[in-house]
């Protein structure tokens, strides 16, 4: 099921170039449904499952596993660990926060009192009950990187939060999409990439490497269905989104338009989505070697970078009916 698989991805360890974790549990949940499996030396996790088309097109479909978190710079003669941010993580967003390391340490992020101005990412630190810098060392080490500690839970009746829902609920909806797709048209080459949240670096190697002839990301966006928050016009619970532009990449405009199609062809609703900053894997695919024609198939999800992003499951459960027909009709 569905909600089992991202359940089974959310509770991966998996910081942005740490993502062996996730990459693990997608294995197996894979094993036996693919052609073929490989692992590149980026991390990507690149499967196939071969089109039966003679004249099958190779897609590329794209979901991230990594995941924002802090790594240590220093650690204090106390035992505190000093950090900085690995992708988007706020300040704000950390000061409470349960934290845990690829080992299992735990630890709570805090910010120590500033007299002027809004605290930085240089006044965050790490309380792990190390009472010396020794005690600490022999716990966790310089490079190590936390991350918000994986609480699945459920809101409501469709709605689950999580962090690293950024993107592991791409990463479950590519799994059931290759565990369901029988015979289809055309080949799917998923790649559950590594550190898109610092740059998009995963991606940009295993398109090179691949040279798809239509490239696709999965990938959540952002909401404006919140009190104050109307930009961008998306909302939960009314269908993936199709993305029409972000700060990466203008979708091509022949692979938008059969998102939308074959949307209609699933009695999918889908919702369009302009979202003026961020960006995607698919920034990365359509712009390798000489130009990839390239779309992006959004999730909405609140509270984004947070601790506690926030997805429906009517938005995953449209989305996967949306791309068993794509691959079949791009």
């Amino acid at each position: 099921m569905l909600r089992d698989t991202l359940k089974t991805l959310l509770e991966a360890y998996g910081g942005s170039g740490s993502e062996h974790g996730v990459a693990e549990a997608i294995r197996t949940l894979l094993e036996g449904h693919v052609d073929s499996m490989k692992t590149d030396v980026m991390g990507n996790l690149i499967v196939e499952k071969y089109g039966a088309d003679d004249n099958a097109k190779r897609i590329m479909i794209a979901a991230h596993m990594d995941h924002i978190g802090l790594i240590v710079t220093h650690i204090e003669d106390d035992g505190f660990l000093r950090v900085t941010n690995v992708g988007g993580v706020s300040v704000d967003m950390s000061r409470g926060r349960h934290v845990v390391f690829a080992n299992g340490v735990n630890g709570v992020c805090w910010v120590e009192p500033k007299e002027n101005g809004a605290p930085t990412m240089a006044n965050l630190f790490i309380d792990i009950g190390a009472a010396t810098a020794e005690e600490a060392a022999a716990m966790v080490s310089l490079g190590d990187v936390a991350v918000y500690a994986p609480n699945v839970f459920n809101v409501g009746k469709h709605r689950v939060a999580a962090p690293a829902m950024d993107d592991r609920c791409a990463c479950a909806l590519l799994v059931e999409l290759l565990q369901y797709t029988e015979g289809q048209k055309n080949t799917i080459v998923g790649v559950f990439t590594t550190q898109e949240e610092v740059g998009l670096r995963g991606a940009t190697v295993a398109a090179y490497a691949i040279n798809p002839d239509i490239g696709l990301a999965l990938d959540v966006t952002a909401w404006g269905d919140t009190p104050e928050d109307k930009i961008p016009a998306i909302k939960l619970g009314e269908g993936p989104a199709v993305k029409i532009m972000d700060r990466s990449m203008i979708a091509t405009p022949a692979i938008r338009d059969a998102l939308l199609e074959v949307a209609d062809l699933a009695n999918v609703k889908v919702q369009r989505e302009v979202l003026p900053f961020g960006g995607t894997d698919g920034g990365a695919i359509q712009r390798t070697r000489a130009g990839v024609p390239t779309g992006t198939l959004s999730i909405p999800c609140r509270y984004v970078h947070s601790a506690c992003e926030m997805i429906d499951m009517r938005d995953m459960e449209g989305a996967l009916k949306l791309l068993l027909q794509f691959v079949d009709h791009v």
